[in-house]
């Protein structure tokens, strides 16, 4: 039963009987007939609202929300003892009139502890209470890859410690898959120690995205899918601009021979998805299928 400040959403303490403002329900009220909310992990300018705006129609808008962790280091503690926050992200965006919600990160759903299914569970309820559709990248790869039919897949595990990328590997088991090779750039033998890895901040030159998917091709070579873990970025040489592996994945298929599948493309696939849109440019094979 709804408390007696159900429709006053200006306050924490009203959520137990959350209302989304009734005023959204109105399209001519609203900035953009589709409005969608990113979340990201402190202390990283996100890519997302920019790759997802720029494949999208113009129906399209699109708000962030950086969490707030002034300490905040990378770690895996700090994802699992600052993941109330995403509710309060949801609280924000639905108040504002979103109408899906994403969580940019693919660490979170793993640190969490909560599981596969807890997950699920957890997105629902977010999803249920804020009357916004909420989803996790680290979720959303489980949901693309089912999607996909794949079973057999391979993690190019990027920038990722070994602590971050062995949960995500978990992850991807208790959903059912046989990951059959993960490491990251360390394992593959591009840097030396991890710290030098870490020194890049996840932005490297783009020559590394292909030998490296070669290398993983290479110890995998019958898959259903290679995966990326995290948000990646690469820098084309003739300009410097960096780009996640969305731009570079239609690409990877031809030279590889199978679905791509990033936690980036995931989330977004999961988001056109739930507002039953697609992209209006050519992209790899899962974000391709929303339109056929």
């Amino acid at each position: 039963m709804l408390g007696a400040n159900a429709n006053d959403n200006s306050e924490h303490g009203a959520r137990d009987g959350y209302r989304k403002p009734e005023k959204w329900a109105n399209p001519a009220v609203k900035l953009f007939p589709h409005q969608v909310g990113f979340t990201c992990p402190p202390h990283d300018f996100d890519a997302a609202p920019s790759d997802f705006l720029r494949m999208a129609p113009r129906s399209v808008g699109v708000h962030g929300w950086m969490l707030h962790v002034p300490d905040y280091a990378h770690r895996l503690d700090q994802r699992k003892q600052n993941f109330a926050m995403l509710e309060d992200f949801m609280h924000c965006m639905a108040n504002n009139g979103a109408d899906v919600c994403g969580q940019v990160g693919s660490n979170w759903v793993h640190a969490s502890g909560l599981g596969v299914e807890g997950i699920c569970q957890h997105c629902d309820y977010l999803s249920d209470k804020y009357e916004t559709p909420f989803h996790m990248a680290g979720y959303a790869m489980v949901e693309a890859l089912q999607a996909l039919g794949a079973e057999k897949v391979a993690l190019n595990a990027c920038y990722h410690h070994p602590d971050w990328y062995r949960g995500t590997v978990g992850f991807l088991k208790e959903a059912g898959f046989d990951v059959v090779w993960a490491g990251n750039f360390v394992d593959q033998g591009w840097f030396a120690t991890q710290e030098e890895l870490n020194a890049c901040i996840w932005c490297f030159d783009e020559e590394l995205l292909w030998r490296s998917f070669d290398y993983v091709a290479e110890r995998a070579p019958q898959v259903d899918a290679y995966l990326i873990n995290g948000m990646s970025n690469y820098r084309r040489p003739t300009d410097g601009i960096a780009q996640r592996p969305l731009h570079y994945e239609r690409a990877l298929e031809l030279r590889l021979g199978a679905p791509i599948v990033g936690h980036d493309t995931a989330l977004y696939w999961r988001i056109f998805k739930t507002l039953g849109l697609a992209p209006i440019n050519e992209q790899g094979r899962l974000l391709s299928s929303l339109s056929e």
